[in-house]
């Protein structure tokens, strides 16, 4: 049996548990560089909500949480290790008592940085990670975080839970890698994008700072895609405004994109996206301060990395963030 290491560690990443726990043999037929996902981020289920919870019920549930962001899902599909890919579990406590899992996905070559991975709002990261299990072998460690609810980590997920555990998952892979000179990374896909953008835009001056962010498909208003995916549907059009309102304004990327300056930032976009359209790409764009780039794609939701060209403008840009990679 392969085995693989399994991390635990605190909040404040002062301790760090070891111990080994038996993985199944890897699968000889699935390579890395193949694994892409399509992932199946439901913003588009806020239209289904509306009409099973009717009026007065969807209004007081959105009034009531943030959750209808998040749709979940405890199972675990696949491990990196089928895809060739060395990788260590983790498990680390939030300062309000919940647990979280994630993946260290170890570098196949001498390490060029470290990149942490924040994923979109269904499933987890068993689903997710085959968009970035290629980066492993591009000198890259990887670390993927399911949020609370998702995957084995514990909990019910909302924005504010999800944003905190942002945090405590980067004060965790700073204090691991705090011996380390390398480049660090925050790589958000869809909802994972509004969190980064959430989160490095309100880093407190006396903490560490990643070297670059990297933002693919994020919404740039929460209450504008709510209206937008209300309004293309003849039974929920009406509730459009209605519903938009009760949703919480406080976590739109256009808020806290400029705060990310001057630290390097791209922004990727599908004119395809069928999911989040295309233009709150380019408004959340608008709204950072420079360097920033703008890499405009072809592809399904989240799928950028499907596409080789893609791929090489983030490695362009995990080079030399400074640097134009387009």
């Amino acid at each position: 049996m392969l085995k693989q290491k399994r991390l635990v560690i605190s909040h404040q990443g002062v301790q760090t548990l070891r111990h080994y726990m038996a993985r199944g043999k890897p699968s000889s037929g699935i390579q890395a560089d193949q694994i892409v996902n399509v992932t199946s981020d439901k913003f588009n289920t806020l239209t289904n909500a509306v009409l099973k919870l009717g009026l007065l019920g969807a209004l007081l549930f959105l009034s009531a949480c943030s959750g209808l962001l998040f749709y979940p899902d405890k199972q675990i599909y696949r491990t990196p290790d089928q895809a060739q890919v060395h990788y260590e579990n983790v498990f680390l406590n939030t300062p309000d008592g919940e647990r979280l899992h994630g993946w260290l996905l170890r570098a196949s070559t001498p390490l060029r940085g470290v990149i942490y991975f924040l994923h979109g709002n269904a499933e987890n990261i068993s689903t997710h990670c085959g968009n970035v299990l290629w980066l492993p072998q591009q000198g890259y460690d990887v670390f993927c975080l399911d949020y609370r609810g998702f995957g084995l980590s514990s909990g019910k997920p909302d924005m504010a839970g999800a944003l905190s555990d942002v945090g405590a998952g980067y004060e965790w892979l700073r204090a691991y890698y705090s011996d380390v000179n390398t480049p660090f990374f925050v790589l958000g896909q869809s909802i994972g994008a509004v969190l980064s953008i959430n989160f490095v835009g309100q880093i407190p001056p006396d903490t560490a700072k990643p070297s670059a962010v990297i933002a693919d498909a994020p919404f740039s208003d929460l209450r504008d895609i709510a209206r937008e995916k209300l309004a293309a549907g003849w039974l929920t059009w009406a509730f459009q405004y209605p519903f938009s309102y009760m949703l919480p304004a406080e976590y739109d990327p256009v808020d806290y994109v400029r705060n990310i300056s001057p630290i390097p930032l791209l922004l990727i976009h599908s004119a395809s996206d069928q999911v989040i359209p295309y233009h709150h790409g380019k408004r959340v764009f608008q709204h950072a301060g420079d360097p920033k780039y703008f890499l405009s794609t072809d592809t399904p939701h989240t799928a950028t990395f499907s596409v080789p060209e893609y791929r090489q403008v983030l490695l362009n840009f995990l080079d030399n963030p400074e640097q134009s990679p387009l």
